[in-house]
């Protein structure tokens, strides 16, 4: 099967390629950093994070740019309010942000590029629009004027009978069902951080900003851009008017949205005490590996309801993994070859390869491994899984963690690694074989103390991370 994607822009399942036929062009909207980015957020980065893998795993090049935005409403309100500028009040949440993402294992783009870096190209842009016609001023601020752009509306396929001619809006986000002329370039206020530019003392409006950037790294036509489903409207309808009407071609060849993310079936938010952060969850003791998968088992075109006991299953189901993992390079297996089992291991392959070549169906993929970890379980049990079967399991083991990431568990802080982990186990046994039942369960303790908990069996000692 060709790998297929749901085009937002069509509403079609269609094969996908990326333009010149190796490199993937294609654009993240990354966060807005006037906070600690909330596990909403992640829900979306993690996709784009096994997106990028499965492409990669398909034999394509990257060129990933991703941006942040770190000018906007919000951003200049909270910096003002706390006597700081843009940049030290952005700072940290920046910082934590790319932390953050390293702790969920999200690859990084291959060019982050910050809004505040790119204010002259922006300036220019908008001064473009305006020599044809685009725009118009009002209040010391320029407007986008969406009549001037036939198109508005085909992403998100918005009905603009109700639309108010003149109507306009000057905020970054707004939730409006009508379309509304959009803020280009917004005058300076009294106070407010400001640059210079032709039309007036002001900076950039939140859509110009993503345009440009795309545009400036990847060229006029992307191959792939991707959000979350609340960016659809207005903000992605924003910028294909903005750089269409800049360039006359098509700006994104293939759109994909992720669905949002519910907790305990309800909206997360603060008023209603369901408001979490990556660094909330973590701090209850859950393991970033557990949050990644839960973040990533529902495929991204799907509603997910994020709750706590999905999190404990979604560990216990890792420590399968892990289990069967470690059955698989220690067990001591019969000599010589199952045909059925390699047979098994080929088609389990097979199947999650075109679960993800099904518009990332991680649900499927996901359901094709465990099916095999179920059925090679039961053949070691019954003796029937042999030596030779071991490197077709490990190659599936291998082609889902290269996309999923969540086999190798993370030290606490200040915790011990897998190898002196391993160097404490085989001490333990050196010292059981030598009758110092002591020692051993003083390392045993020792472990435990650690977080790491020892099952012995007559194949040998497992342990793993509590």
């Amino acid at each position: 099967m060709a790998l297929r994607f749901h085009n937002t822009l069509t509403q079609r399942l269609e094969e996908f390629a990326p333009a010149d036929g190796k490199t993937v062009r294609m654009y993240t909207c990354g966060p807005t950093v006037y906070s600690y980015v909330h596990i909403g957020n992640f829900r979306t980065f993690a996709f784009q994070d096994i997106l990028r893998r499965t492409l990669r795993a398909r034999g394509f090049l990257l060129d990933h740019v991703m941006n942040i935005t770190d000018v906007e409403d919000k951003i200049i309100r909270n910096a003002m309010e706390r006597g700081l500028s843009i940049q030290d009040y952005t700072k940290g949440y920046t910082e934590a942000f790319f932390q953050d993402s390293a702790t969920l294992r999200l690859e990084k783009a291959e060019r982050v590029v910050f809004a505040t870096e790119h204010i002259p190209e922006m300036v220019e842009a908008v001064a473009k629009l305006g020599s044809s016609g685009h725009t118009y001023e009002s209040d010391g601020s320029t407007y986008f004027r969406i009549a001037s752009f036939p198109g508005y509306g085909k992403l998100s396929h918005t009905n603009l009978g109700g639309n108010v001619a003149g109507a306009r809006v000057d905020v970054d986000e707004y939730e409006k069902d009508d379309a509304r002329d959009f803020v280009l370039w917004k005058g300076q206020k009294t106070g407010e951080p400001a640059w210079d530019a032709p039309m007036g003392a002001g900076r950039p409006g939140w859509h110009i900003e993503c345009s440009v950037m795309a545009m400036m790294y990847l060229g006029q036509t992307l191959d792939i851009h991707t959000g979350g489903v609340d960016l659809v409207f207005p903000h992605h309808e924003n910028e294909i008017a903005q750089s269409e009407s800049l360039t006359g071609k098509p700006f994104v060849r293939y759109w994909l949205h992720a669905e949002h993310l519910m907790v305990e079936g309800k909206k997360m938010s603060k008023s209603l005490g369901n408001f979490y952060t990556l660094r909330d969850i973590l701090d209850r003791g859950y393991a970033p590996e557990a949050i990644r998968f839960l973040l990533t088992a529902t495929p991204y075109r799907k509603q997910l309801n994020f709750t706590f006991d999905g999190l404990d299953a979604a560990r216990s189901a890792i420590e399968r993994l892990r289990s069967f993992r470690w059955r698989l390079l220690n067990e001591k297996l019969p000599a010589g070859d199952n045909i059925a089992m390699n047979e098994r291991a080929g088609k389990a392959i097979a199947d999650f390869d075109s679960s993800l070549d099904d518009d990332l169906n991680t649900a499927d993929a996901l359901a094709a491994v465990f099916e095999f970890v179920r059925d090679a379980n039961t053949a070691m049990d019954a003796g029937e899984f042999r030596e030779s079967n071991r490197h077709a399991a490990v190659e599936l083991l291998t082609s889902f963690d290269e996309i999923f990431k969540v086999l190798e568990p993370t030290a606490a802080e200040g915790g011990a690694s897998d190898a002196e982990i391993e160097e404490l186990v085989a001490e333990r046994n050196r010292a059981k074989k030598a009758k110092d039942f002591g020692r051993a369960d003083s390392i045993r303790k020792q472990l435990l103390d650690l977080g790491i908990v020892l099952e012995d069996s007559r194949e040998g000692t497992r342990w793993k991370r509590k």
